[in-house]
């Protein structure tokens, strides 16, 4: 229906053009024609008014909707014929009306195709336009030098609302119709267009076009001053920056501003290095090592032995995890920090103002305040919950007696890591997953692979269970689950609750002072990371919206940087490369977007794959299992997105990332020298999949037909 819609409508187009050239009409749109004819005009429209508006607007809304010339001289005609007041209204809706429906033209007729070829090369233009378009579309309306039907054909191709689209065209293009229709109220004495769009003319509606923006600017001056000027600013400043929280974004933001020579103090009311080395990455993926030798051990007879035994205290392993953390703690530490020039405390903080952090009864005075007070596990609300002792991932580091019977609550990342370890130390483990996928923000197949990984691990996996209430009986601990309407319960003596994190935003004063947070109960920041406050900044997990050590310390150079260089310069932060893994055996590692996202976001893409059972360092490893598998942009090597499943894919995915980040795609990757035998050599056979899939039968029809003459004509 919509190709038979654009036939006709290419069919119309071509015929009102093909009879705008035969007939040699635009000789009717010149200055003197319309000069020599005014009294004609004017006499027509005394007799037939209403008649001769709807004509002239007929005429009018035809010609712009088909983009053809002349939309000048009619305007003028509108000032002649009409009068000011009249010509202004009439000019000002037929305009509209014929720039819209161009719109439309342009946008049934062209947008898909456009789309569909440059998305991936578009979508930060587009994302401007969703945010600012109604401010855009103002500011081109406004100058007369960018011609109003190359606008309104571009504006078709962007995701821009029509009506949208039609309220600014008609607030827009009422400044320059008014001058025009003004300059036919002169007819007479209007010798060429020079004197209606005079170089001041044209620079006042520059000035007019920028406005919006500057308005806008100005605006979110006013709120800044606005919400500072109920606090009373210091005279001088004690610090630059007061980072709060010692995680990874707070250990980076304070880093970049000592480095840059600021004065900056640091605030942390439990252990430095937060989450990520104490209770997150560091002890679980020291975990993760010794579960993986134990898992190793049971497969001793694939690697050539007939047998073999381990004898281990569950003790020795979990100190094993402390002494590791205390391996890495001299990175995070209060004394290296000093030696970079950060003042270190130790101590609860609380905002007092945004130029006032107290900590331990000294009230620190600082021109900019940067929030890294990361999060903390969520806890959820199930009936019963009061009554049984659980474990978080902040706790669960405490325990040297193995749980004999765990169940895990969740099927994200940390859930399933912490599940595999456990079991693989030799833990009866129950995991149970509202969902109906393992790490459900995956690819079906890839939590498919994932799940099979588990139940080889001897992991009882429980998806699309929700779970009800706990309860006791016979003094044991049970959970019931909802599954399809069915009721099932599950006994365990040790409870792991992985749920997610919340944002920990309570109790340092941002509720007192007035920051705002979002609907997550995040700090809301915009995209240089500033809170509704100029000067008080936010990053890491306390903001998301990912929740990782990397995009943490992303976000912190974006802090430091815009913090210390406001008002004169700052950056917006990029996304656009996001990479993450789950360290699950098969390890799962992503960037960009995945299959459902693409469909869901209505990204047209193709999908190139690589299996990595067939890779000689894999089997060699008895790793042989897992998959790469690549998003392109159709007919292209653009990467937009990749998931690698199998060992060490959080590894071999960078040279993805990095493709994606410089521009380069699956060419340059296909002609890249990869070490044999190596893992990352996935990466090449995955491209060269998508090269074998992207030679069309025509050029290897070609090529058999000149090597078949070469042979013949040697």
């Amino acid at each position: 229906m919509k190709k038979l819609k654009q036939i006709i409508i290419l069919f119309v187009i071509a015929g009102c053009l093909g009879a705008f050239f035969y007939f040699d009409l635009g000789q009717y749109q010149s200055l003197e024609y319309i000069k020599e004819q005014q009294a004609n005009f004017s006499e027509f429209y005394k007799e037939n008014t209403l008649f001769a508006i709807s004509l002239y607007m007929a005429v009018y809304i035809v010609s712009t909707g088909l983009s053809l010339p002349g939309a000048a001289f009619l305007t003028l005609l509108g000032g002649a014929l009409f009068g000011l007041l009249v010509g202004t209204i009439v000019v000002s809706f037929a305009s509209t009306i014929g720039a819209t429906l161009a719109f439309l033209v342009s946008r049934l007729l062209l947008r898909d195709y456009v789309q569909n070829k440059l998305g991936s090369y578009l979508k930060p233009f587009n994302d401007g336009i969703k945010k600012d378009g109604g401010f855009y579309l103002f500011t081109l309306r406004l100058i007369p030098a960018v011609p109003f039907f190359v606008i309104n054909l571009v504006m078709g191709l962007t995701p821009i609302k029509a009506v949208t689209f039609y309220g600014v065209s008609q607030l827009g293009m009422l400044a320059g119709t008014v001058v025009f229709v003004n300059a036919g109220t002169q007819l007479a004495q209007l010798e060429s267009l020079s004197g209606i769009v005079s170089p001041e003319i044209i620079f006042s509606f520059i000035l007019l076009g920028i406005f919006p923006f500057l308005a806008r600017k100005f605006l979110s001056f006013y709120k800044g001053r606005r919400v500072m000027s109920k606090f009373k600013k210091p005279k001088s400043f004690a610090y630059n920056m007061v980072v709060i929280g010692a995680g990874s974004a707070g250990l980076v933001t304070s880093y970049i501003g000592a480095a840059t020579k600021g004065k900056v103090a640091l605030i942390e009311k439990h252990k430095m290095g937060g989450d990520c080395l104490n209770t997150g990455c560091v002890p679980s993926k020291a975990l993760i090592r010794s579960a993986k030798f134990m898992a190793d051990v049971k497969k001793c007879q694939k690697l050539g032995f007939k047998s073999a035994h381990i004898e281990f205290d569950f003790a020795d392993v979990m100190e094993r995890v402390q002494r590791v953390i205390r391996t890495v703690e001299p990175h995070d530490s209060i004394e290296r920090y000093t030696s970079l020039g950060v003042e270190c405390y130790v101590g609860e903080a609380k905002i007092i103002s945004p130029y006032e952090v107290m900590v331990n009864g000294n009230t620190l005075t600082t021109r900019n305040i940067v929030v890294a007070t990361g999060a903390r596990p969520s806890i959820p609300p199930i009936e019963g919950i009061e009554n049984v002792e659980y474990l978080t991932s902040d706790t669960i580091w405490n325990i040297r007696e193995q749980p004999k019977n765990l169940l895990v609550l969740g099927g994200g990342p940390i859930g399933s890591e912490l599940a595999q370890a456990f079991s693989r130390l030799g833990s009866n483990v129950t995991q149970v997953e509202r969902n109906e996928r393992l790490v459900s923000k995956e690819d079906p197949e890839i939590s498919q692979m994932v799940l099979e990984s588990f139940q080889d691990d001897g992991i009882k996996v429980l998806v699309g269970h929700t779970p009800k209430k706990f309860f006791k009986r016979n003094g044991r601990n049970f959970l019931e689950c909802e599954n399809n309407g069915n009721g099932v319960e599950i006994e365990f003596d040790t409870l792991l609750i992985a749920l997610g994190r919340t944002a920990n935003t309570m109790g340092f004063g941002l509720q007192e002072l007035g920051v705002k947070l979002t609907a997550q109960k995040t700090i809301k920041v915009d995209e240089y990371m500033k809170t509704n406050f100029p000067n008080i900044y936010a990053c890491g997990d306390v903001v998301g919206p990912y929740q990782f050590t990397h995009i943490a310390a992303h976000q912190a150079w974006y802090c430091a940087v815009n913090s210390m260089l406001s008002p004169f310069c700052r950056f917006k932060v990029d996304y656009s490369t996001v990479p993450w893994s789950t360290f699950t055996d098969p390890e799962v590692a992503r960037s960009g977007i995945n299959e459902i996202e693409a469909k869901e976001q209505g990204i047209p893409y193709e999908v190139t794959t690589y299996k990595i059972d067939d890779l000689d360092r894999a089997i060699t490893d008895e790793a042989a299992h897992g998959i790469v598998k690549v998003l392109t942009v159709p007919g292209r090597d653009k990467i937009i997105g990749v998931t690698i499943a199998g060992l060490h894919a959080g590894d071999i995915i960078s040279e993805y990332v990095a493709a994606m980040k410089n521009g380069f795609g699956m060419n340059k990757i296909l002609s890249t020298i990869h070490i044999y035998p190596t893992l990352a050599e996935a990466n090449k056979f995955a491209a060269g999949n998508w090269k074998k899939n992207n030679v069309t039968k025509k050029a290897l029809a070609w090529g058999e037909r000149i090597n078949r003459w070469r042979r013949t004509y040697a």
